[in-house]
């Protein structure tokens, strides 16, 4: 078992924070540099470790978003950065977008910053595929304009429980 002391650590490329390098570090770091240096993005539009909070079936849970991507003060995109199968965290990172805000957030995406998944979050539908499907500032904010309605108490609470079953599953949170 390593100790936090005995771990490798690195630079955030957004936050600029000392980072532990463990579980998708290194993915999360591709993503990110992609998001800023790629699609043109500003360091202050995509969150870092976003806190979510909630009730599931009467138990509180705590976690973080991995990244939050941002049009002016809208969020339009959840991330997921994993390392190995993108499907495989599909209905984590979809459950998370319906969730993280009081209505949900256009799209959720998987990536493991070589390639990535993009789903429209309220159907659940694969829109895209590869990094070049995750839209740009421009495409991000006629998404963001687009209006959006909460989702019903029980359709809440049901992703609630499904993005729970699957965070509950990942290490290094």
């Amino acid at each position: 078992m390593a100790f936090l002391t005995d771990l490798e650590f690195m630079k955030d490329f957004i936050t600029g924070n000392r980072v532990p390098l463990v579980g998708a570090e290194l993915n999360r770091q591709q993503v990110e540099q992609y998001l800023v240096e790629v699609l043109g993005y500003e360091k202050d539009a995509v969150e870092v470790d976003r806190k979510l909070e909630f009730i599931a079936a009467g138990e509180p849970w705590k976690t973080k978003l991995d990244l939050v991507v941002r049009v002016g003060e809208t969020p339009v995109m959840v991330i997921k950065c994993a390392a190995g199968s993108l499907g495989s965290r599909e209905k984590e990172a979809v459950s998370a977008a319906r969730i993280a805000f009081d209505v949900p957030v256009p799209l959720a995406v998987v990536s493991d910053g070589n390639t990535a998944l993009v789903f429209d979050t309220l159907t659940r539908k694969q829109v895209g595929e590869g990094l070049s499907a995750i839209p740009t500032p421009a495409r991000a904010a006629e998404i963001a304009a687009a209006p959006s309605e909460p989702l019903a108490p029980k359709e809440l609470d049901r992703a609630r429980i499904v993005f729970r079953s699957y965070d509950s599953m990942n290490i290094n949170r």
